[in-house]
């Protein structure tokens, strides 16, 4: 037969004045060095700074040949003088011209293709099999193909980058949508919510992060192929759409050429740069007003 656990009986405790317990910060003023450090773009540019001051001291120190790795401050002014004098901008500008007219194209296929999939199981399977088939492939091998077809112009760098942007953007968003409970889907049906409502006010909210995703990587896949491609015929790009400057993979290609070593830098370090503007300004704004405010993604 058991027995029953004896009951413990645990001494009493008297609390003291409750003033003088710690109860760290409920409510004060941050400081100016603690609104430095919440803020993400401080962080980051911090990063650079020393990744900066670190090649510099590096490249000073070694006694490294300028033409393997120049100095920072070798690249910087190298920086500043091809925006002068080299036309920098102008070049910005025509990659990001042709570039957001692939990604625009790209990301309407892709809602084409994610809207049939998500409808009817013949579109389902057609999207994972051109995923499967498509998506290994390297956006870049299709370019001696666009050549044929479009022969050398802008045109073959668009479609080029379709190749970037389709399927990882119409394969996140198609995981995401899956990906959304049942349980939401009923709450939705029992709010009356049918037809668009239903996807907009729903199925997109939910299926956000995996949408936002796929929007960042076809990005940095398309913002990659362009500068391969540029590298290959960027010069022929200019020539035909009528500007005296190609895209920014040309200038790198072009100053490697000359071995002008610091330009190739700089225009590396300009790629780089335009990469982390667009992610900072843009996709990072677009998370914090969505999906960090929904509470769907810590910050």
């Amino acid at each position: 037969m058991s027995t029953l656990p004896q009951t413990v009986v645990r001494p009493e405790f008297d609390a003291g004045d409750l003033s003088e317990a710690s109860h760290g910060d409920v409510a004060r003023k941050l400081s100016l060095w603690e609104k430095l450090v919440d803020m993400d773009g401080v962080r980051k540019l911090t990063i650079l700074i020393a990744l900066m001051m670190a090649w510099e001291i590096y490249t000073r120190l070694s006694g490294v040949s300028e033409y393997i790795l120049p100095k920072f401050s070798d690249t910087a002014v190298a920086l500043y003088d091809a925006v002068l004098n080299d036309q920098l901008l102008i070049m910005i500008k025509n990659s990001m011209t042709v570039l957001l007219t692939g990604y625009a194209i790209g990301l309407v296929i892709a809602t084409l293709l994610t809207t049939a999939a998500i409808m009817t199981r013949f579109g389902s399977d057609v999207l994972s099999t051109l995923t499967a088939m498509l998506n290994p492939l390297p956006a870049i091998a299709l370019l001696p193909l666009a050549l044929l077809w479009f022969g050398l112009g802008s045109s073959s760098v668009v479609f080029t980058l379709l190749h970037s942007v389709i399927w990882p953007v119409a394969l996140n968003a198609h995981t995401g949508f899956m990906g959304v409970s049942e349980t939401q889907r009923m709450v939705g049906r029992n709010y009356g919510l049918k037809g668009v409502s239903y996807v907009t006010k729903l199925l997109i909210p939910a299926a956000f992060p995996s949408i936002l995703m796929g929007l960042k990587v076809g990005w940095a896949y398309a913002w990659r192929t362009l500068i391969a491609a540029e590298l290959v015929f960027g010069g022929a790009i200019a020539d035909t759409s009528g500007t005296q400057s190609g895209g920014l993979g040309w200038f790198v290609f072009a100053n490697q050429m000359d071995l002008r070593i610091p330009y190739v830098f700089a225009g590396l370090f300009t790629v780089i740069l335009v990469g982390v503007l667009v992610e900072s300004l843009i996709f990072s704004t677009i998370e914090s007003r969505t999906v960090r405010r929904w509470g769907m993604q810590s910050s």
